[in-house]
């Protein structure tokens, strides 16, 4: 069985029940929409997101889950899938996992206009239903995500990304979502306790190994989503290539940023940029943080007692150090 059938077994039921309720939450009675959102639905990933809703919710609840839960776990998927349409006319993409994007089918405008729908179905999907505390967590958490993207614009300029601030720029890009969706599972059953803080705390340790997995596939060689040295290419500070810059001497650090700004197109320059940072113990360095977060993490579930739902949710904390794409 595959590793992530396997973790949403327990809640297989849930997952099911939920793509019907999100497919209705999208409803629309303009005809473009649905085939629209229909079409994205239709070629939606592994679920991680409601998948950590469902198994936080049930774990801290001893399986009880409420409307709230499936609400919860729309919107966090509505609000996302409008920020995932917004970022690819941002980045003028063409594809989405394997699959052309809504902007390079349906133009930039209808794909803009289709963020701001889904996102105001998500905003009032809460608001009809009292959830404000929910949608507290999902807002803050767009802020973060908003906020780590410019920030990380703003110093790839420079290439002056200390160590901590680019902890600060993966833990809003990239963990704060996780962690929103941790947070929001423990919220919508036991609201206004302990769960709550601590879920977010466990989400957001998840969400910083995940995105220093994704740094460590920029160097390696096997066949995965993204090709090997785009990071470089796109002038992404991550954590391997930040460790090298720290450990160069002054010859070096010139000659790693003059390739990073000027010669990012050049493949032969690139390559020597990667065995650079290998060589510089880059690697090495990022897996050790990688796997002090996962650490961590795991150390959170200890205090909860043992489930299946615990179980999956370990499994899901090392199925992110693990996995191949």
């Amino acid at each position: 069985m595959k590793i992530v059938e396997q973790i949403k077994q327990p809640i297989a039921f849930e997952m099911e029940l939920f793509e019907q309720k999100f497919l209705l939450s999208m409803s629309s009675k303009v005809a473009l929409l649905n085939r629209i959102t229909t079409y994205i639905v239709n070629r939606k990933g592994k679920q991680m997101r409601p998948m950590f809703v469902f198994l936080v919710s049930k774990m801290v609840s001893n399986g009880e889950i409420n409307e709230r839960t499936y609400r919860g776990a729309s919107v966090i998927e509505l609000i996302h899938t409008a920020t995932l349409v917004h970022d690819d006319v941002v980045d003028d993409s063409n594809l989405r996992r394997g699959f052309f994007s809504v902007n390079a089918l349906w133009k930039n405008k209808i794909a803009v206009l289709i963020g701001d729908y889904l996102l105001s179905k998500g905003l009032l999907l809460s608001i009809d239903n009292g959830d404000f505390d929910l949608l507290k967590i999902i807002s803050i958490a767009v802020r973060e995500m908003s906020e780590g993207e410019l920030l990380q614009i703003e110093k790839a300029r420079k290439l002056d990304i200390t160590e901590d601030v680019y902890y600060e720029i993966i833990r809003q890009k990239t963990a704060t979502l996780i962690a929103a969706c941790c947070s929001l599972g423990a919220a919508s059953v036991k609201p206004d306790s302990q769960h709550v803080e601590s879920m977010r705390m466990f989400g957001e340790l998840i969400g910083m190994a995940f995105q220093i997995k994704d740094d460590l596939f920029d160097y390696t060689e096997d066949q995965i989503g993204k090709p090997t040295g785009i990071d470089i290419k796109e002038q992404k500070m991550t954590l391997p290539l930040i460790y090298a810059l720290n450990q160069a001497d002054k010859q070096d650090k010139k000659w790693l940023i003059n390739s990073i700004k000027n010669h990012n197109k050049d493949k032969k320059r690139v390559k020597e940029v990667i065995a650079f940072v290998k060589d510089s113990g880059g690697l090495d360095y990022a897996i050790t943080k990688m796997t002090e977060f996962q650490d961590e993490a795991l150390q959170i579930l200890q205090a909860y007692p043992e489930s299946k739902y615990k179980d999956s949710l370990k499994l899901m904390v090392n199925y992110v150090i693990e996995r191949k794409k």
